[in-house]
């Protein structure tokens, strides 16, 4: 046998972690949770697109929780409610079984984090929160990038993600407030998520924020925009800028900017690379990031799915590895206050 694995949801992300899981000689599937009653009762193969399991997708909770697994990879969909996770994570971990999850949680705030140290302690187990932002853009590559720096004076990070062909209905209109008069529901959820990037990188540099402060921006159709989730109507918004500011010494030290377009021909958006982190004092340096879209005929999964689903993988035999509790990430020679 090789490492004990359980899959918990099979979106997007999910099935691209199942499928790596099916895929890896080292890896054996051991159970499979999901949400919908159209994939209970599936065998996890159908359900990747690979050759059948044995494993059978259940709804039952207490059925995953009575496994004997070393790790669960844990890829809900962000709720509105940051905290709405929290139970199964803690019910996971008391269990005996470590967590990887990409739904946040890589840095949570003290009284949080005390639930979830509990839990671990109780079935010394780890957690660990991880994708590719936040997970990876922040927490690791513009934390490395400042270990260049004699002097720094602040960090901007900018992602600009082309949503225009997330095919989900529910998920573009009402979730992440595409084609609405009103501004996302997501602001306050992603306002909890990526504080957890911010203070870690604040904390890591050895800097202590003053505050932190929201800076968002919606952007609406000029005209009729088709994508492929819908219609994005003139008038309603077409663009989503969250932007948050953490302040050291009454001055931006720290900007993260996450932008989602329907329309990444918009002069405000095109030709930008899907991350650029830039580092302001001596040296000024800039760093620019862009997926490329694989070449593999017949196959669905995205850039995206795999640089997020990438990080869950690689990290399973240091989340074995690891004494109990919540893992962070480990950087060489950043900047210090």
């Amino acid at each position: 046998m090789g490492t004990r694995v359980i899959q918990w949801a099979t979106g997007a992300i999910g099935k691209t972690t199942l499928r790596a899981v099916l895929d890896s000689p080292d890896l054996d599937l051991v159970g499979l949770y999901v949400y919908g009653d159209r994939k209970a009762g599936r065998d996890a193969g159908s359900i990747a697109r690979r050759s059948p399991t044995g494993v059978i997708a259940t709804r039952d909770v207490s059925e995953i929780l009575a496994l004997n697994a070393d790790v669960v990879i844990h890829c809900p969909r962000l709720r509105l409610d940051y905290g709405e996770h929290d139970d199964d994570l803690c019910r996971l971990l008391r269990s005996g079984k470590n967590v990887i999850t990409t739904a946040g949680h890589h840095y949570p705030a003290p009284e949080r984090a005390a639930r979830f140290t509990a839990a671990c302690a109780e079935g010394g187990s780890t957690l660990f929160g991880v994708g590719v932002s936040p997970g990876v853009i922040g927490e690791r590559l513009a934390l490395a990038l400042t270990g260049v720096s004699v002097r720094l004076d602040r960090v901007e990070i900018d992602e600009v993600l082309d949503a225009s062909a997330m095919p989900d209905p529910d998920f573009v209109f009402n979730v992440m407030g595409m084609g609405s008069l009103e501004p996302s529901p997501l602001g306050p959820l992603y306002g909890e998520l990526y504080a957890e990037t911010l203070r870690y990188m604040g904390d890591r540099m050895g800097v202590t924020f003053d505050r932190i402060e929201s800076d968002h921006h919606h952007e609406l159709a000029a005209a009729d925009l088709a994508v492929a989730a819908g219609t994005i109507s003139a008038g309603t918004v077409v663009a989503t800028e969250w932007r948050w500011h953490a302040i050291v010494a009454g001055r931006r030290f720290l900007t993260l900017s996450i932008i989602w377009t329907m329309d990444p021909e918009l002069p405000r958006y095109a030709g930008r690379d899907h991350w650029t982190i830039h580092v302001y004092g001596i040296p000024e340096v800039v760093m620019s990031l862009n997926l490329v879209e694989p070449d593999e005929p017949g196959v669905r999964t995205t850039a995206a799915q795999y640089v997020t689903a990438g990080p869950v993988i690689n990290a399973i035999p240091h989340v074995l590895a690891a004494p109990p509790g919540i893992l962070g990430f480990s950087v060489f020679g950043a900047w210090s206050a």
